[in-house]
């Protein structure tokens, strides 16, 4: 009977031990688990606030191409209604040429002549 107590507290003893063995461990896993999940949470907190801020960039650089876009349909315009006032005034230029050359022809041809009425 005093054998079979003492094999028994022996065996009571190496359970103690082995679930205190157990229960450490346990209790450290958990911390270094509970870490890596605060590390994580971290983690994922910064990755959304710089999406967030990418986010925002991306909607300023859109707000950007359209206004450069609208700056660019209006330049175009303007150029297009230059181009047409130019054109317009290149002909009227062209026809103002071909006036003041057949000006020059009558001119000639008059004081030609009327040089030519003074030498008789």
């Amino acid at each position: 009977l005093g054998q079979h107590l003492k094999e028994e507290a022996n065996e009571e003893a190496e359970k103690d031990g082995w679930c205190k063995t157990e229960l450490t461990t346990n209790e450290r896993q958990r911390v270094r688990k509970t870490h890596q999940v605060e590390v994580l949470h971290s983690d994922i907190d910064e990755l959304q606030a710089h999406i967030s801020k990418l986010s925002q960039q991306i909607a300023d650089e859109h707000a950007a191409i359209s206004a450069i876009d609208e700056a660019l349909t209006s330049a175009t315009e303007d150029r297009t209604a230059e181009a047409k006032k130019n054109a317009e005034a290149i002909k009227d230029a062209q026809g103002a040429q071909e006036a003041v050359k057949a000006a020059l022809v009558i001119l000639k041809d008059f004081y030609g002549k009327a040089r030519d009425a003074e030498s008789f």
